[in-house]
């Protein structure tokens, strides 16, 4: 396990206990990431509002530690499986868009998300024939919309 992101979890564990948080960072690896399970009694704090301070946490981690990391690794905040069941969520989002989209022929535009919610949906959605995925919109009201192809 590389020091940086044993250095993170330090980092994490320490902020918790100063903030008098009941939560503990510990780490488990993936092929390319190193992910930073976080729990305890105030892990429902970090699935609030669809995680926003689940990836607040997670983007401090990143912009204090991941210069360390190789290249291709990072690191990630998971509290409770959270992520994976998010991932789902979207993909179930992206299935119910295309088929919306398929039946009226209407776009389709999602609430706002970020950048890593909107790939998600975008790579869902790739292999679609007839849909086309984009993103519009500014900063933090970015969204994604789901329509037909144009016929050429």
């Amino acid at each position: 396990m590389p020091e940086a992101a044993e250095r993170a979890r330090e980092f994490l564990n320490e902020l918790f206990s100063l903030g008098k948080m009941d939560l503990k960072a510990e780490i488990s690896d993936s092929p390319n990431s190193h992910v930073l399970n976080l729990e305890g009694a105030d892990a429902s704090l970090l699935r609030m509002e669809g995680g926003e301070l689940l990836d607040a946490v997670e983007h401090l981690v990143n912009q204090a530690f991941s210069s360390e990391l190789p290249h291709e690794q990072h690191l990630v905040c998971d509290v409770e499986g959270f992520r994976a069941v998010r991932e789902t969520e979207l993909r179930a989002m992206a299935r119910h868009a295309a088929s919306r989209v398929l039946s009226t022929g209407a776009p389709f535009l999602f609430g706002p998300m970020s950048a890593k919610e909107r790939r998600v949906i975008h790579v869902s959605l790739a292999e679609e024939e007839n849909l086309v995925t984009e993103s519009v919109g500014e900063g933090n009201e970015r969204r994604l919309k789901v329509s037909l192809k144009k016929s050429v």
